[in-house]
């Protein structure tokens, strides 16, 4: 691609730009756009910035290149606006195959709209991916223009962007689509599984510290913790396609939520614990830290990996991350759930170690209901809202009756 003039500060609109176009085929009219610019660089998290505002997410591995099915993922780059009101930006993306053997039965071209509903004023550095699949594997070249969505009457039907935005061009190769569909600009490949690995394995550990502090029987209490977080990753995936059933997902493939997690494990663990002729109380509040210790980790996971993200926000307070669709400067939910759980872990951590006698089951539902009543405080934070009307509200209200009492039981112990 030729090099285009010298870029203008970050969030400046180019004195250069075409006129618009007009209505083009597929319903939307081109936005008036300045020449291809090379973008300023974004916040670390961004990683890698291509010379141009549209960028092919590539991914070399000879363990799965040319494994079927095959896609490409790509990404428009643009700074919002400085100021003003949010608005919508639609993006057309086209590509064509330009070089490749045979077409295994997929598409040599595409053609693609992908849309941000709220692009908020002052944001900065925005990144919006667009995948397509089922393509023939191959060097394919992608051209990403905004666009003014029309309706069928021909009238827009949003507003245009407040400042030009560059058109651009790039290529690069298709990818196993389980890959490309979850490479994004600020997502960390493989960030998720291994910090939540790493949570359960800190858990389990610190369990085990505190188990053998009180004179439990710890063996017994491993084999039952065990089986409580295999059931616990079932519960999590049954919760999550549960309470997610607009999203066309597969059930391999689709999130999981630690609601569903915490239900499944913790009921398991008081069964399994009684049959195993375990102490249920005291299990359970040595339990407590390391549940909380292994939240903490997990959110990590849940921030580097693109899930569960906060709201698009101006505040300079915000970090720049990604949805593995949008990256943008977010509210960090995940990293407030973290250092909330971190904090709730420590407290009970204390309490296990100073409380003499121990307190039977009150540290677990103090430490639980705590960290359950925070998330409700927070997931106004979320992109993602609640399904339900009242939940929130309902789950707050019984969580902190249970917390006040759990407190007032620790404090009369």
């Amino acid at each position: 691609m030729a090099k285009a003039p010298a870029p203008p500060r970050a969030g400046v609109p180019s004195p250069v730009a075409a006129p618009a176009g007009g209505t083009e085929p597929g319903g939307g009219t081109a936005v008036a756009t300045a020449p291809s610019l090379a973008p300023a660089r974004p916040p670390f998290l961004a990683g890698d910035m291509p010379d141009g505002p549209v960028q092919v997410m590539s991914w070399n591995c000879s363990q799965v290149e040319g494994m079927e099915p095959q896609g490409l993922g790509m990404t428009y780059w643009f700074d919002a606006a400085p100021a003003g009101d949010a608005y919508p930006v639609s993006v057309r993306f086209t590509g064509r195959r330009v070089s490749g053997e045979g077409n295994g039965g997929g598409k040599t071209t595409f053609e693609t709209v992908r849309t941000i509903q709220r692009v908020v004023p002052g944001s900065g550095r925005v990144a919006l991916t667009s995948r397509v699949p089922e393509l023939s594997a191959g060097t394919w070249e992608v051209t990403a223009t905004p666009v003014v969505l029309t309706g069928a009457d021909g009238s827009p039907a949003q507003p245009p962007p407040p400042i030009p935005m560059p058109q651009g061009s790039s290529s690069g190769a298709t990818a196993f689509l389980p890959v490309v569909n979850v490479r994004a600009p600020g997502v960390r490949i493989g960030a998720w599984p291994a910090l939540v690995g790493l949570g359960f394995v800190a858990a389990v550990i610190l369990q085990w510290v505190l188990g053998v502090q009180r004179d439990l029987p710890v063996g017994r209490i491993l084999l039952v913790s065990l089986l409580a977080g295999l059931v616990g990753l079932v519960g999590a995936k049954v919760y999550y396609l549960q309470t997610h059933r607009a999203e066309k997902k597969r059930t391999l493939t689709a999130g999981m939520s630690v609601q569903g997690f915490v239900m499944a494990a913790v009921s398991v663990l008081v069964l399994a614990g009684w049959v195993a002729g375990i102490a249920v109380g005291a299990m359970l509040d040595v339990t407590a830290p390391g549940l909380l210790l292994g939240m903490t980790i997990g959110r990590l996971g849940c921030f580097f990996g693109g899930c569960c993200v906060g709201l698009p926000t101006a505040s300079r307070w915000g970090i720049w991350s990604s949805d593995r669709g949008v990256g943008v400067r977010r509210v960090p939910v995940q990293l407030f759930e973290s250092a909330m759980a971190g904090t709730v872990a420590t407290l009970t951590l204390l309490a296990v170690l100073l409380l003499d006698p121990a307190v039977d089951g009150l540290l677990f539902l103090a430490g639980l209901s705590a960290y359950t009543l925070g998330r409700q405080v927070l997931f106004p934070l979320r992109v993602v809202p609640r399904k339900t009307a009242n939940g929130r509200v309902i789950t707050a209200m019984v969580t902190g009756l249970v917390l006040v009492a759990s407190v007032v039981g620790l404090l009369v112990s």
